[in-house]
């Protein structure tokens, strides 16, 4: 059984391109699901397919006293049709045991995003500090609300990925399935990016062969933990949610976008959405947005 699996993960990164945590949470959940198997009645005789509808519904009440949320199991649910999927469309099971199996209806959680003010009182935080990380720090914040970068492509550029020179500045980022985008920054955010690139970068850097834009006190690429706990600390001191994540920053940029009048294909695609669909969650929250400022405006709301 682990052999299947394997090649199912092996599918995912080669044929399907998927991204590292992808593959990992894939990884995860059919591990478990296999030690469910393994653990059944006269497991090591059966194959993949022999697996019954009321087998497979157990182990969905199993996660279930196991006090995962809906969400979890409805993700788990999803990795195991993925994985009998493809065995039957590999020819490894003769059919698909999941077809009949139901996931948990879980509902979309609109994203939390930050108002006006509370950008600014956040993006402030850096500058109280005068230290080389607190410009370096003040730099990713700008261009993250000024980009919408998810925080894996952030800590992916490297300094070529920045256009300094053209008009207007752009970075290019790749991101899921390899899509390339090149986005156009605001002046206060190129201020600060070019700041930190001639003032700061070579303070922190220590191999010249470095290309990561944005290093750490080692002078070594910064990584997405890193990342979250500058936001982290930096959100606690402006007095914001400390729930709140660098993808907080994505959601209110699109959010923002569409507010101010930004046309929905065009945020889909600085946001680097494969489908439209997923964008517009954003106008969803909008819409909440509008109604809560017309109930507090108007006299008989």
């Amino acid at each position: 059984m682990d052999e299947q699996i394997a090649q199912f993960l092996n599918f995912l990164a080669v044929e399907k391109n998927a991204s590292d945590n992808t593959i990992s949470a894939y990884r995860n959940d059919l591990r478990q699901f296999s030690d469910y198997v393994s653990a059944l009645d006269g497991a090591k005789q059966r194959r993949w397919d022999d697996l019954t509808t009321d087998e497979l519904t157990g182990y969905v009440a199993v996660l279930r006293e196991k006090g995962y949320k809906d969400s979890t199991i409805a993700r788990k649910v999803a990795a195991m049709k993925s994985f009998f999927a493809f065995l039957a469309a590999e020819g490894i099971i003769d059919r698909d045991p999941t077809e009949q199996l139901k996931s948990p209806q879980v509902g979309k959680a609109l994203p939390r995003a930050l108002t006006p003010e509370e950008v600014d009182e956040l993006l402030e935080q850096p500058a109280k500090r005068n230290t080389p990380e607190a410009r370096r720090d003040k730099a990713m914040l700008e261009l993250l609300y000024a980009t919408g970068l998810r925080v894996s492509e952030l800590v992916a550029l490297d300094v070529t990925d920045v256009a300094l020179e053209s008009d207007p500045v752009t970075v290019r980022s790749v991101g899921k399935g390899d899509r390339e985008r090149v986005l156009p920054l605001p002046p206060r955010a190129v201020d600060e990016l070019r700041h930190y690139m001639f003032h700061v970068r070579p303070r922190l850097v220590r191999n010249r062969r470095e290309l990561a834009l944005f290093v750490n006190r080692r002078g070594e690429r910064l990584t997405r933990q890193g990342l979250w706990l500058i936001l982290k600390n930096y959100a606690k001191e402006a007095g914001l949610d400390e729930k709140i994540t660098p993808h907080t920053l994505r959601h209110t940029y699109a959010t923002h976008m569409l507010s101010g009048g930004m046309p929905l294909r065009y945020v889909q695609e600085t946001l680097g959405h494969a489908s439209i669909s997923t964008t517009q969650i954003y106008t969803h929250l909008t819409d909440q947005q509008k109604r809560k400022q017309y109930d507090q405006a108007h006299p008989r709301a």
